[in-house]
């Protein structure tokens, strides 16, 4: 038995240590905004915080969460975050599958540097979009840095 936070409520899950993390909150919690893209760790479409960092949900085992864990449910449930308010506004999704990730790793980085620079977005956001919406992606990142 595995005992979480995710989104602020307690869970308590009935699943191995070695589960990927990602497997628990899909088909476990049935949170499904985290989405399986490679299962190793590039693509980014798994991309959730724990505590203040961005992770790939699909590289951490439910046995080695430290800390609560947020995924794109848990970050706003109106689409309100300032993030995705940006996201929106520049529409930035095309398919949107990996826009998620995109977010949730957008989120980490202005929680941990409000007034990321250029470098530090590179740095931060190495999520893959097949669709190639990285221009927006960028927009919207310096837009909210300039906020």
């Amino acid at each position: 038995m595995a005992k979480l936070v995710v989104n602020g409520q307690p869970q308590a899950v009935d699943v191995e240590d070695e589960m990927p993390l990602l497997w628990v909150l899909r088909d476990t919690l049935g949170l499904t905004g985290t989405k399986y893209g490679c299962g190793l760790g590039q693509c980014g479409a798994c991309t959730v915080m724990i505590g203040k960092d961005a992770v790939r949900a699909c590289t951490v085992t439910v046995g080695d969460v430290a800390g609560p864990v947020t995924t794109i449910e848990g970050l706003s449930p109106d689409r309100s975050h300032h993030v995705q308010q940006a996201w929106l506004a520049l529409q930035v999704p095309q398919c949107g599958y990996c826009q998620p990730g995109f977010i949730m790793a957008a989120a980490a980085l202005f929680q941990r540097s409000p007034k990321p620079t250029e470098a530090e977005a590179i740095e931060a956001l190495t999520n893959i979009c097949r669709c190639g919406t990285y221009a927006r992606i960028r927009q919207a990142v310096r837009i909210l840095a300039k906020a």
